[in-house]
């Protein structure tokens, strides 16, 4: 059996060629783990054909879901704003939820998870939280805080410790659930930073951005082996 395809969804259309990107670290770490990345671009108006070529999905990060997804009104600090992403990948998402295709959601990834089953998100959150946490950096760079796990949760186990320090680049975090979600990580100022469905394996979310992590492992590659471990059971059933 050959490696497990993952599809990663790609940023939108940008610059005077119309480009479609995706930053390397994704698919780096998606190799790095054993996968064979595969890039999905926007677009595709079916996007649950696309799950009969794949054995798991990585949601990248990005720019912010339009507020109209969640009933929300527009804020200032809204960027990257995509109607072609935002309809592309959350038909996906829907698609991948209803197949239980092994998925890691991350940074907008999750927030795309939770607005497609029903939650809503915090549209800015140093209103909400203060500077207390430095979720994103003023600069170029990934942040750096502290994260706590849920005890006996997937992702402690997965871990093997509750307490982590990840990369940060966020503006924007979950505020009320969506169905079925529960959370299992938490900032030190109690922003959402990993959500589980209870008792189901196949789905990791995390707020941070784990493909930024080293190739030691720390606290990165966990995530993507066990996605590719649990792709790698599904194109092997």
């Amino acid at each position: 059996m050959g490696r497990p395809r993952i599809g990663i969804t790609t940023y939108p259309r940008r610059g005077e060629r119309r480009s479609f990107s995706m930053p390397s670290a994704y698919v780096d770490a998606v190799r790095a783990a054993g996968g064979l990345p595969l890039l999905l671009p926007p677009g595709e108006e079916e996007p649950a054909e696309l799950l009969a070529h794949l054995d798991g999905l990585v949601f990248s990060g990005g720019g912010d879901l339009h507020p109209e997804l969640f009933d929300a009104d527009h804020h200032p600090t809204v960027y990257g704003v995509c109607r072609e992403r935002d309809a592309f990948e959350l038909a996906l998402m829907q698609a991948a939820l209803e197949r239980r295709t092994p998925l890691l959601a991350i940074c907008r990834g999750l927030q795309l998870l939770n607005v497609a089953l029903g939650g809503d998100l915090h549209l800015h959150l140093p209103e909400v939280t203060g500077n207390e946490v430095p979720h994103r950096d003023a600069g170029s760079s990934a942040a750096r805080h502290p994260v706590r796990l849920a005890e006996g949760s997937g992702l402690a186990r997965l871990y093997g410790r509750s307490e982590l320090e990840v990369h940060s680049w966020h503006h924007q975090a979950v505020a009320r659930l969506g169905r079925g979600l529960a959370a299992i990580g938490w900032a030190e100022d109690e922003t959402v930073e990993a959500v589980e469905l209870p008792g189901e394996r196949w789905l990791l979310a995390v707020q941070w951005h784990p493909e930024l992590d080293d190739a030691s492992g720390r606290p990165g590659h966990p995530l993507f082996g066990a996605l590719i471990e649990r792709a790698a059971g599904r194109a092997g059933g």
